[in-house]
């Protein structure tokens, strides 16, 4: 729809896009954020649970690599899907669907149906990252998209501070259930207010399109079908580059996430509360390093992402060494967690989403973002299925007290990010595409 031809009044058209723009952003940042404690449950309640008998740590791998392989193959999926339909109707059916599979597994301790729901989790899950970026791009234009992005990928922090301080606080005073009956219940008073706040598109609700409001070029009409631009996808290079990169940066990723708060509890003998708040600093510190990371590469690179990935890559293993071989000392601890925090936002934001956004053709926003996301998530689910098993391996108990040996993992986690940052750094001149 040309601005000429919009319905709204010229003079109304600036305060609707104002109005509008603020809440897509509240609506997709905080409603990920919501739905990201419907995936983290399992990491604060996974020593109640082997302490209980319920299920063995290689058990509890296996749970994890369910969702990761069904989260991986959902956001592929559900990635193309999303080119097709309301961003509105995906988004908020997404976190509705993880809310009740959350409240079932609470109530849960069969392993084989704990694996289940857990995979079913990960697979509608795979509906929420896509819808949210296609509401980004089809509310932001080209010059303001590393800074919306760089925000609502803060949601990531919000969900996980929520998980590591809010939820482990109520799971230690109420029990392991309620680490995953509480955002259960948290997530479907999210969903209902999504759906009633998310607008899909200007043009839905009688506004120009972003970037004829906005004043860029419009890209010419185009003969091909949502799928034949979604396959030009497969042909870029650099998106599998990229989709490598982000496979790896991922392990490291969804290690902390997975196991960090078994490694302070039993490596370093932190309380679940204490351990929780190291990850809680962890993500929120990630909360400034994504929207940092959105302002340096727009605003000091000119929407140039890979100087401003080997600057948050290289500050990303230098945390890592430090958290894991620097001296027992809780200050230094804490910073290094928010150094680290800081620094995966940023490369979450672009080598997970916005730099795959940025190469792909405009009509491919799901796509790309099911593509780099099938590899992340394959990359989470092989750490959590290897580290489960190295653990396993290692695991002593004497006098009837376990003991977990994390070196080898440790260093399996280091090297994934160590060839993440190389492989992208092989993209230094790589350009947006118009």
């Amino acid at each position: 729809m040309a601005l000429a031809e919009s319905s709204t009044p010229p003079t109304d058209i600036n305060a609707q896009f104002r109005k509008h723009r603020i809440r897509v952003m509240l609506a997709i940042t905080l409603g990920y954020g919501f739905i990201y404690t419907c995936r983290l449950g399992l990491s604060i309640v996974k020593k109640p649970i082997i302490d209980n008998g319920i299920f063995t740590v290689e058990e509890l791998g296996l749970i994890g690599t369910g969702f990761y392989i069904c989260y991986a193959a959902g956001k592929f999926i559900n990635g193309f899907l999303s080119d097709h339909f309301q961003p509105r109707l995906f988004f908020s059916a997404s976190i509705f669907i993880a809310a009740v599979i959350n409240l079932f597994m609470g109530w849960s301790t069969l392993l084989w149906v704990a694996v289940g729901l857990w995979a079913l989790n990960g697979w509608f899950q795979g509906m929420a990252a896509p819808s949210a970026v296609i509401s980004i791009t089809n509310w932001f234009s080209l010059q303001e998209r590393g800074r919306r992005y760089g925000l609502w990928n803060a949601s990531h922090s919000i969900g996980e501070g929520l998980t590591f301080y809010v939820v482990a606080a109520i799971v230690a005073a109420y029990g392991w259930r309620y680490g995953f009956i509480a955002p259960g219940l948290f997530c479907i008073f999210a969903a209902l207010w999504v759906y009633s706040f998310l607008q899909n598109a200007p043009p839905t609700i009688g506004l120009p399109d972003v970037h004829e409001w906005a004043g860029e070029e419009s890209e010419q009409v185009r003969e091909k079908t949502t799928w034949q631009t979604q396959k030009v996808v497969f042909g870029i290079r650099a998106m599998w580059i990229v989709a490598l990169s982000s496979s790896l940066m991922y392990v490291t990723r969804y290690a902390i996430n997975s196991w960090g708060i078994l490694y302070l509890q039993e490596v370093r003998g932190y309380s679940l509360i204490d351990a929780g708040l190291f990850l809680s600093v962890n993500t929120a510190a990630g909360i400034f390093g994504s929207i940092a990371y959105g302002y340096l590469s727009d605003k000091v690179f000119d929407a140039r992402r890979p100087p401003a990935n080997l600057f948050f890559a290289m500050v990303e293993v230098v945390a890592l060494v430090v958290i894991f071989y620097g001296p027992q000392n809780y200050f230094v601890l804490m910073l290094a967690f928010a150094l680290y925090g800081a620094a995966l936002s940023g490369l979450v934001a672009s080598i997970g989403g916005l730099f795959g956004v940025d190469i792909a053709p405009r009509g491919a926003t799901g796509a790309a973002m099911g593509f780099v996301g099938v590899f992340s998530y394959i990359g989470a689910a092989t750490q959590d299925f290897l580290t489960a098993r190295l653990l396993g391996e290692g695991m002593t108990v004497i006098d009837g007290v376990r003991t977990y040996d994390f070196d080898i993992p440790i260093k399996f986690w280091i090297a994934a990010s160590v060839l993440s940052m190389l492989l992208a750094a092989t993209l230094w001149n790589t350009k947006i595409r118009d």
